[in-house]
């Protein structure tokens, strides 16, 4: 995995001795704000203005993270305004790299070989771990923000004049309910599968299965009495959950030992992933081989022979029954 200390790369995993084989997150750094005008966003001081071809994404097509912001861009029609660059499938000792095929593009903006070259331009003396995505400014030659939750709301508000404002996916009068939902869902199952697959103690691992089930059967319940996550409108606590549930049975049942049940074993949440699927622009987003391959192949300490399962067989176009409930709003 690696991470850089003040700008030395070194090929160094997560220590999870001194958290009791839990594996713990890192926070992201980068955490400035785009938004429309220019001004700078609360509790930041750099602003930095929303402008077609002036921002770039660096994501990969395995990371449920960067697939977030993929989403959102389609969602919000933003593929003119905003290019992006993807990562090679495989992350071994250097990390991250813009390795050409398989669904890596290369780097269009600088034509570096690695992720981290993009941290240290932003920052030479960067300490810290070197993840998609990114938000990078072409104009400062500068990181906005690796931090994926905060770029979709981005992509969601700032770019309006360029994409689709009819579509509000953090809307108003649900925010709070969308927040806490997003909190129970980050912690216990976007967070929740890598704390299951990453523990190297039994204790640690149980916990983090226990929650996570636990967790899935609240959202299966939730989702037999409501169409959606917030109620009657798709928003992004729905699309936040979706990037996980569509790598679920593919790689977390396996390949993290998150094999209590499949998401296909779940009535409601089943369905509810096909409809979500077929939203138009997001199938396109949605690469599982390339997702299997990253997983399978670059975790070496879990898949030490890097072999990739060929199933599950799935069919996310397969019909749902999803409009039993409340329409769409």
């Amino acid at each position: 995995m690696g991470l850089l200390v003040d700008g030395v790369w070194h090929d160094q995993g997560y220590d999870t001795a001194k958290s009791g084989g839990r594996f713990e997150r890192s926070q992201s750094q980068f955490r400035d704000f785009v938004t429309a005008d220019g001004r700078p966003a609360e509790g930041r001081e750099r602003g930095f203005k929303a402008e077609p071809g002036r921002y770039h994404l660096y994501v990969s097509l395995a990371c449920p993270w960067a697939h977030r912001t993929l989403i959102v861009r389609a969602l919000k029609k933003l593929e003119d305004a905003i290019s992006v660059s993807v990562v090679h499938h495989f992350m071994g000792a250097d990390g991250w790299t813009f390795r050409r095929g398989e669904g890596g593009t290369g780097d269009s903006l600088h034509g570096f070989d690695f992720m981290r070259q993009i941290y240290t331009k932003a920052d030479p003396h960067y300490s810290g771990r070197v993840t998609v995505p990114v938000l990078w400014d072409k104009k400062t030659e500068s990181i906005v923000s690796n931090e994926s939750s905060e770029i979709i709301r981005m992509l969601n508000s700032a770019f309006d004049a360029w994409g689709d404002a009819s579509l509000d996916l953090y809307p108003a009068a649900l925010r709070a309910e969308i927040d806490a939902i997003n909190d129970r869902v980050y912690n216990d199952i976007n967070n929740g599968v890598y704390k299951a697959g990453f523990a190297t103690t039994q204790i640690a691992y149980e916990e983090a299965f226990t929650a996570l089930f636990a967790a899935l059967d609240m959202v299966e319940d939730r989702l037999s009495r409501q169409r959606y996550l917030a109620g009657e409108r798709l928003t992004e606590a729905d699309w936040r959950l979706f990037t996980t549930l569509v790598r679920f049975d593919a790689v977390y049942v396996g390949h993290f030992k998150c094999n209590l049940r499949r998401i296909a074993d779940y009535p409601n949440l089943s369905n509810y992933l096909r409809e979500l699927y077929q939203v138009p622009g997001v199938a396109e987003t949605v690469d599982l081989p390339h997702a299997k391959a990253h997983y399978y192949g670059s975790h070496r300490s879990i898949n030490p022979t890097g072999v990739v399962p060929l199933g599950p067989e799935q069919d996310l176009s397969a019909p749902h029954n999803r409009e039993r409930l409340a329409k769409a709003a």
